[in-house]
């Protein structure tokens, strides 16, 4: 008796998958950047005090520069936390501080340069 085995036929790919995976490989290759520019620290830290990402929302709101960028504080914090669980806590911080630097500056969403150098190492978009 031959022992034949039938491979079961691969389904191809949608595009909603493709485009998954491809965000995905994105999201792996910046938090890699990320460890390559800020590896751990070998000594311990003390740790930050712990909030809520309503508290986060709630301040980032009060401290924006313009009633606009107050509006905008929901869904850019929303963003952020979405992401936050498959990110390095440095990582989600970098970010924080990034979307605190442009609701605070007065030609935030109009600038055509990152805000205040923010750079874009670690950084996933935020669509």
């Amino acid at each position: 008796m031959s022992a034949t085995r039938k491979d079961p036929a691969v389904t191809p790919l949608t595009e909603i998958q493709k485009d998954a995976i491809g965000r995905a490989l994105n999201l792996r290759e910046d938090i890699s950047r990320f460890h390559r520019s800020w590896p751990t620290p070998n000594a311990p830290d003390e740790p930050m005090p712990t909030f809520t990402w309503g508290q986060l929302e709630r301040q980032l709101s009060n401290l924006a520069a313009t009633r606009l960028n107050a509006v905008m504080t929901h869904d850019l914090v929303s963003a952020t936390r979405k992401q936050a669980g498959f990110k390095p806590p440095e990582m989600v911080l970098r970010e924080i501080l990034c979307v605190a630097s442009a609701l605070m500056d007065e030609g935030f969403p109009s600038s055509p340069s990152p805000a205040h150098g923010c750079s874009d190492l670690g950084e996933a978009p935020m669509s």
